[in-house]
């Protein structure tokens, strides 16, 4: 692939990432509860509504942090006037939403939180750092090096957490590999995912938590990911393609209740959420062999590991459910040719994660086709929609590379196999 040389120059004007309540006026706080802010000129918030969060707005403001937050509060207002409805009227029957609960120690169970990491010891500091912020009362940590070049991991673990984060290595390449390696260490009956380059909500686990309590069917529970910062024109480009973001509404599927909008169910495994935010039961995930090895970064098939696990979740039969107020926060990539290579790699998992989903039971291909069609109709109005739309940033350069990402991908997920990748727990 031909890119455009690596650039990574400042938004004019900057935009500075915040968290704020409409609950607590005149307060921002950093991302991944790094601190109280003030920011000045423009600024992205999400809001929040007593903890919950509504969505994401911006403003900007000359007159210092008090004027910004007013700017914001007022913009939140005008353009998330629905959400605040349900909310208050949700606070008004009482607090059944899970990322509301406040599990006791003796009473929560114990989530393991995996995160693999190669060669980034600055982004894992701050990751781990923020982990270690959580409020949930019951869960260990532990940091899988994936075929590391070096010792740094290593010594940033043992030297700046020791007792409170356990230190694995995986010698070979590959994301699945190194969460199945996590996977097997594991003592949880939860299991979650993040990556190196995150800061995690200090409510994250217990939003996870509630949700698997709401219901045992859930075998799966996706989270709500957002900018850790848009300080570069890549970063903004790719979150007004819509960034990670899957909504700020609770959502469950499984295959007894198809969703009647999505003509692919259960093959649209990418609308359930992202492998940086992602908890499983640890008895259903190893019941499946956890994740396929020929599939996710540092593979031939470059991703599609966590779609794959979602899919093989409903079909055995498990509820999968999202849950907006289990919050990641994502350190987006800077530059342009890392946007247009991630692209790239979000068709190739998609591909890789079809093709596996097939070779793994050849007879789910009658099923696939017959939605195909419908699912061909679907993305081509989604895709209209969004061309139409100049504050989408829809870039055709960007749909062309993920669309060869998705011819790609089987190729890729067939070189996996071939040269020795399969599935399994180590």
């Amino acid at each position: 692939m031909n890119h455009a040389p690596a650039r990574s120059p400042r938004v004019r004007p900057p935009v500075t990432v915040v968290d704020i309540d409409l609950a607590r006026p005149g307060e921002f706080r950093l991302p991944g509860d790094g601190g109280p802010a003030r920011p000045q000129g423009r600024a992205r918030a999400l809001v929040r509504l007593r903890g919950r969060p509504l969505g994401m707005v911006s403003a900007g403001d000359t007159s210092g942090p008090e004027g910004l937050w007013r700017a914001l509060a007022d913009t939140a207002h005008l353009e998330l006037a629905g959400q605040l409805a349900d909310h208050r009227a949700m606070d008004a029957t009482g607090p059944s939403d899970p990322t509301v609960r406040h599990p006791t120690s003796r009473r929560a169970p114990v989530i393991s939180v995996v995160v693999a990491t190669r060669d980034r010891p600055e982004k894992l500091r701050h990751c781990l750092r923020s982990l270690l912020r959580s409020t949930y009362p019951a869960y260990e940590i532990i940091v899988v090096d994936n075929a590391p070049a070096h010792r740094t991991t290593e010594v940033l673990v043992r030297s700046e957490f020791p007792g409170r984060v356990h230190y694995v290595r995986e010698p070979v390449a590959g994301l699945a590999r190194a969460h199945n390696l996590g996977l097997g260490r594991a003592r949880g009956s939860i299991v979650a995912f993040t990556d190196d380059d995150t800061l995690v909500d200090p409510g994250w686990l217990s939003a996870l938590a509630g949700t698997f309590a709401h219901d045992p069917r859930i075998g799966c529970v996706t989270g709500l990911i957002v900018p850790a910062e848009l300080e570069t024109e890549a970063q903004t480009a790719l979150e007004l393609q819509g960034g990670f973001a899957k909504g700020y509404v609770p959502r469950t599927w499984s295959l007894s209740d198809p969703p009647p909008t999505d003509p692919l169910f259960p093959f649209t495994a990418g609308r359930f959420g992202s492998g940086a935010n992602m908890a499983f039961r640890t008895a259903a995930l190893r019941a499946l062999g956890g994740f396929d090895t020929a599939t996710g970064a540092g593979t031939p098939g470059r991703g599609g590991d966590d779609l794959l696990a979602f899919f093989e979740i409903l079909i055995a039969g498990h509820t999968l459910a999202y849950q907006p107020g289990a919050i990641v926060w994502h350190c987006h990539r800077r530059t342009t040719d890392a946007v247009a290579a991630q692209a790239f790699g979000y068709g190739a998992g998609l591909g890789a994660y079809l093709a596996g989903a097939l070779l793994r039971n050849p007879r789910r291909l009658p099923a696939l086709l017959r939605r195909l069609p419908g699912g061909i109709r679907y993305a081509m109005t989604r895709s209209r929609a969004r061309g139409a739309d100049p504050e989408a940033g829809w870039s055709r350069r960007l749909a062309l590379l993920e669309v060869r990402g998705m011819l790609y991908g089987p190729c890729g997920y067939l070189r996996g196999r071939l040269s020795g990748a399969g599935t399994g727990i180590r």
